[in-house]
């Protein structure tokens, strides 16, 4: 059995890879990479590194050389993401592959979102459903990693100004959800399953709040804004447009319960409960 693991040098990459790593050895996992040199600890680990880009169609042919099942981690915010996204799978087909996965996102409602870039998702899907192949899909729910990236790292001193309104979402660490997929790779199952990724329970920003102060021990506030609100102020900040867009749509979809759902599967697959929203919080702020 090999499989490969596109995004093999991200972080939801680099995570899988330590968790097949626990249960396969490491001839059987092969990681794609646009650079050797970000690859080099992979590769000292015992990993193949194969070279090839989203883009680069010819690549990917030499890439799924040889190989079982591919883990179709999504790519950014590229233009073309899609397109990227069904290079992959066209060359997974070509090659025989006989089952591809996909870290997609675990949202409500496809036909309602706000962060239109979301969709890409739910259309990657359909394209791989399409293309015959064994498939498994994980919908990650938003990562509480993001924190950082909403909040910023002076969250204590500024307090929280979203436009989340009251809405919640069952945020998880990243390094769980990686961890939770290699565990179900590793275990050769290639039947078409679907896993959506959630904590336990869900939280608002009010309870981001409320652990942060416990955890720094000074009063942190969330303050709910409108969008055009936030917008404004992160102008003044010299945020790019897109980031403010993107912001803005994250928190639109939080507001109108995109992101509240709640499933046992990551729990399941990681055989214990994930971060707690106050753990990870605990982990991501190095309190």
């Amino acid at each position: 059995m090999k499989i490969l693991i596109t995004g093999a040098t991200g972080k939801l990459g680099e995570a899988v890879i330590k968790a097949l790593l626990k249960k396969l050895p490491a001839n059987e996992i092969v990681a794609l990479a646009r650079d050797e040199a970000k690859a080099a600890d992979l590769k000292e680990k015992g990993i193949e590194i194969r070279l090839g880009d989203y883009d680069n169609k010819e690549s990917l042919d030499k890439a799924m050389d040889g190989i079982e099942t591919v883990l179709l981690i999504s790519g950014g915010n590229a233009q073309n993401g899609l397109e990227q996204h069904q290079n992959v799978i066209d060359a997974a087909k070509k090659a025989g592959v006989k089952c591809i996965a996909y870290t997609g996102r675990c949202l409500n409602d496809r036909n309602t979102l706000v962060n239109t870039l979301m969709k890409r998702h739910f259309d990657t899907e359909d394209y791989i459903k399409s293309s015959g192949l064994n498939y498994i899909l994980f919908r990650n729910i938003l990562y509480m990693d993001t924190m950082l990236y909403f909040l910023g790292e002076k969250v204590m001193e500024s307090g929280i100004f979203l436009s989340a309104g009251n809405g919640k979402g069952s945020f998880a660490l990243r390094s769980d959800m990686g961890e939770a997929i290699g565990n179900i790779l590793a275990g050769n199952d290639l039947e078409n399953r679907i896993y959506n990724f959630t904590n336990t329970e869900t939280y608002s920003f009010y309870d981001v709040a409320n652990v942060l102060s416990e955890l720094s021990a000074k009063q942190v506030t969330y303050t709910p804004v409108e969008a055009e609100t936030y917008k404004a102020d992160a102008i003044k900040l010299n945020l790019p447009p897109f980031v403010i867009g993107m912001v803005v749509g994250f928190m639109e979809d939080l507001k109108n319960g995109q992101d509240n759902i709640v499933s046992a599967d990551l729990e399941n697959a990681l055989g214990r409960k994930p971060a707690s929203l106050k753990e990870g919080l605990k982990i991501l702020y190095g309190f």
